[in-house]
């Protein structure tokens, strides 16, 4: 490195190294118009990206980006982007050891919502915010995992319920700004879900028209009549940030960023164009806005998603720690293709534009980065959340339709073999899972009771009441016990 390193703020951007690309936009003319809940590395990486992108064109000054944390814990991403007036940097990592930076610049402004959710409710409920987008995790829209239903006995729902109550939840922040809008005669901002769940605007849609007849049969009539909520999907392998990354962006671009993004180059973002107020021309940098998402969607979820899933259970109990060194494991990646072709792609319909074999090859090139530095127990983390939606519905179809689901169904007893928290080294597994409570004793029951974790109803409705994916587990989970995971992936390849 031949230039100092700068710490990342307004005034230091001229300071940086010629390697770094930044905003050729005046910050200062941008304009909040929307407001995202989760600030995350993943919305830093997609969705604030392809703004920065059209800024950067002289477009969308209007659709600045203000950011806000729900949670208590996000106070650290306020204080990284406090010092920084907002701006991170952005690191790509390519296959051969390239890397390119760039420091973005559409998050102008950023609020936490315990500090002051009055802030955030008024900084919604003004005219000048057309969309409200979320990134909230798969478990975050409160949504019955087996009925569908929102779920109203929610601790932070019924506090947000109660007359005079400061909202803690997402839904009551939200729906109190919506409400606000509605009586003071201004239409409605846009909802939309950036997460990673099946039909994500209509799980949006469900959860904020239901909490909004909780609060006001009106108003939630008026939540359904009027709010768009429009579908997308949306794809790129963002890891968690670590200290290590923080080193990289200082050693290696002269650049002290308290919390930069790292992730793959590959990126991907398909929008159903169905926006209330209007939205930035999405299209002019690469988005793809379509009629129709699902299709898209149902490829993106069934096989990178559940491809993870595939990966990280028995890769995890097989010793791998990193995704790259799963997927170069040719085992590992045979089972994984295995699994897309002959299982999970019988489910989907034909996707406009998309060659799927050639979609499939592409996601283990992707899995199989070594500089992205992805890791299994990430990958492992909220299954409860994860499974139902992107591997039970592979094996559900498979069941009606008479296809194959041994290797759907090894996912599943991976999971549960995981859920005992030791691994085959008899290392303890951290699990991660807001239903820990209630998996882990299961899974550790199931040596004595083998049905034990997948009779669990909240996460498996009726599932283990069917004798052919009851039977094809039993045996599955027999071999991860007895045999491990590889002698068990072995065995499926010479199925």
């Amino acid at each position: 490195m031949n230039f100092p390193v700068a710490a990342l703020s307004a005034a230091s951007l001229s300071s940086l190294g010629p390697e770094v690309a930044m905003p050729t936009y005046d910050r200062s003319a941008v304009a909040v118009g929307i407001v995202h809940l989760g600030v995350g590395a993943f919305h830093r990486a997609h969705q604030a990206l392809y703004l920065d992108k059209l800024m950067n064109r002289g477009q969308a000054l209007d659709w600045g980006i203000c950011g806000v944390g729900v949670l208590p814990g996000d106070a650290g991403v306020r204080d990284a982007l406090a010092a920084q007036d907002g701006l991170y940097t952005l690191v790509e990592k390519h296959p051969d050891g390239r890397q390119e930076a760039r420091v973005v610049g559409s998050i102008v402004e950023y609020l936490l919502a315990p500090d002051d959710p009055e802030a955030v409710i008024e900084k919604m409920a003004g005219e000048a915010v057309r969309i409200v987008s979320l990134t909230v995790t798969e478990g975050g829209y409160n949504l019955d995992a087996v009925t569908g239903e929102f779920q109203a006995d929610d601790p932070g729902v019924v506090h947000d319920l109660e007359p005079g109550a400061a909202p803690r939840t997402t839904f009551g922040l939200v729906v109190e700004a919506l409400a606000r809008r509605r009586e003071r005669g201004l239409a409605p901002f846009t909802v939309l879900s950036c997460d990673n769940i099946q039909g994500n605007g209509h799980a949006a849609r469900r959860s904020f028209t239901a909490y909004a007849r909780l609060r006001d049969p009106e108003l939630g009539e008026w939540v359904e009549a009027n709010v768009r909520f429009p579908n997308c999907m949306v794809d790129r392998i963002t890891p968690v940030t670590t200290d290590e990354d923080r080193a990289l962006v200082a050693e290696r671009f002269g650049v002290r960023d308290r919390w930069p993004v790292v992730c793959e180059p590959f990126t991907q973002w398909v929008l159903e164009d169905d926006f209330g107020t209007g939205r930035p021309e999405f299209q002019d940098v690469g988005v793809q806005v379509v009629a129709d998402v699902e299709p898209y969607e149902l490829m993106k979820l069934r096989l990178l998603n559940a491809g993870h899933q595939a990966l990280g259970y028995l890769g995890y109990l097989a010793g791998h720690r990193l995704v790259s060194q799963a997927s170069q494991d040719p085992l590992f990646a045979g089972f994984l293709l295995d699994y897309m072709v002959r299982e999970a792609t019988p489910t989907l319909s034909p996707v406009p534009g998309i060659d799927l074999h050639a979609y499939q090859r592409q996601l283990v090139e992707r899995f199989s980065n070594p500089q992205v530095r992805d890791t299994v127990a990430r990958l492992c983390a909220d299954s409860s959340d994860r499974i139902p939606k992107w591997v039970l519905p592979v094996i559900r179809h498979n069941l009606e339709h008479g296809g194959e689901i041994e290797r759907a169904t090894a996912v599943v007893a991976a999971w549960a073999r995981y859920a005992e928290g030791v691994d085959e080294q008899g290392e303890p597994i951290e699990v991660v899972d807001r239903l820990k409570a209630t998996l882990v004793p299961l899974a550790r029951s199931q040596r004595e009771d083998p049905l034990a974790f997948i009779r669990n109803r909240d996460v498996f409705a009726d599932l283990a009441d069917d004798e052919r994916f009851a039977s094809t587990y039993l045996r599955l989970l027999a071999s991860l016990h007895r045999d491990g995971a590889r002698a068990t992936l072995e065995a499926l390849a010479s199925r």
